[in-house]
């Protein structure tokens, strides 16, 4: 691909990527301080803050995904700009088996099922995504790694303040 490929529906892609990105990321930069200043709250007793930052953290990790989710959605249905197809069909159509096997439509909690094994970088494989919309899979899936990292970190941080107070 030629740097004169790039034409408009890129352009949108990597623009709709790039706003995923930066709304998940504000997203876990806000979700973490408020974290931070609730499990400072002398109401709370020290095991039961680790428990709040888990669960907030999990919230979080949710609704990012759901974020991504929106994402895949918006290039795939709105632009138009990719698939997401289960990979059982993309196999029986390479095969030339394309009769026999029934077309399924990809829903809402599928984008949300495909969103959440990219950003946990497990990627089973079941569904595959085709056309532009893999620019967005990759970079959920280096976005995840990072937030997921980070979330660690702060756990453990927060954990070295709070653990062993018994």
């Amino acid at each position: 691909m030629n740097f004169s490929d790039i034409g408009w529906p890129h352009v949108v892609t990597i623009l709709v990527t790039g706003l995923l990105v930066i709304g998940a990321v504000l997203l876990h930069y806000e979700g973490l301080s408020w974290s931070g200043r609730l499990i400072k709250k002398r109401f709370l007793h020290h095991r039961a803050k680790i428990v709040v930052l888990i669960f907030a953290e999990l919230g979080l990790h949710i609704a990012e995904i759901w974020l991504f989710a929106s994402g895949y959605a918006v290039l795939t249905r709105v632009f138009g700009y990719g698939t997401i197809v289960p990979a059982t069909i993309l196999g029986a159509v390479t095969a030339g088996q394309s009769g026999l096997v029934p077309s399924l439509e990809v829903g809402f909690l599928d984008l949300v099922y495909f969103s959440a094994i990219t950003f946990t970088t497990v990627g089973f494989g079941d569904f595959v995504p085709l056309g532009l919309v893999r620019f967005l899979s990759g970079t959920e899936a280096l976005t995840g790694f990072v937030l997921i990292t980070w979330s660690a970190s702060f756990t453990f941080l927060e954990m070295q303040r709070y653990w062993g107070r018994d």
